[in-house]
């Protein structure tokens, strides 16, 4: 994943943050990945308590709260206990850009820069924990991280690590080189490398 990440840099990225992959239906579930969208998801006049609660509910799945917390702001409300629930990785490489996404609940989902996708509904035993370290190491990145959405993917030879929070998203990017000195980041990169391992092999677990 981290390879050919000292190349030099080029010139920036002009393939939009939305639609980094070839096919609309690979670049609809990278955009699925972020949870930032509830859409018509909780029907037309919910219940704010209802969703509320949804937002609060450790057992949901953590996708499902982050989109529960994005009608509540949408709709004027604060999500009553914002928590940090999901780490996204994304790496430009030759042939397109690997994408690792880790979630509090266990679920991992990874695309990688050929298009091919893998997907970990809280097992393997060995991935879903990862998942969780991997999440609750970037908790403190998490709150020194911008807000700014991007408009474009990375750019050869940077990368990006977006925190999914309930109170909205935030993002890291910059060269590889850079976030590695970065005594926040790089704990977040060495459990993703971790996560990683285990996603690319998952005879091994």
């Amino acid at each position: 994943m981290f390879k050919k990440l000292f190349a030099a840099l080029g010139v920036k990225s002009k393939v939009r943050a939305d639609a980094p992959y070839g096919t609309a239906e690979l670049n609809a579930v990278h955009n699925m990945l972020f949870a930032d969208d509830a859409g018509s998801l909780f029907g037309d006049a919910p219940d704010p308590r209802v969703v509320q609660g949804i937002a609060q509910d450790a057992t949901e799945e953590s996708r499902v709260r982050l989109l529960a917390a994005q009608w509540l702001r949408d709709h004027g409300h604060q999500p009553a206990a914002p928590d940090m629930l999901g780490v996204i990785i994304e790496v430009p490489l030759d042939k397109g850009m690997d994408t690792l996404a880790a979630y509090a609940d266990g679920r991992v989902r990874y695309i990688d820069q050929h298009g091919h996708t893998a997907v970990f509904e809280g097992a393997p035993s060995n991935i879903a924990d990862q998942a969780k370290t991997l999440v609750a190491t970037a908790i403190a990145a998490c709150a020194v991280a911008g807000r700014q959405k991007p408009v474009y993917a990375p750019a050869e030879g940077r990368m990006r690590i977006t925190f999914l929070e309930q109170n909205g998203n935030r993002m890291m990017e910059g060269l590889f080189t850079n976030i590695m000195r970065d005594e926040l980041a790089k704990p977040v990169l060495e459990q993703g490398r971790a996560l990683l391992d285990l996603v690319a092999k998952p005879e091994s677990a």
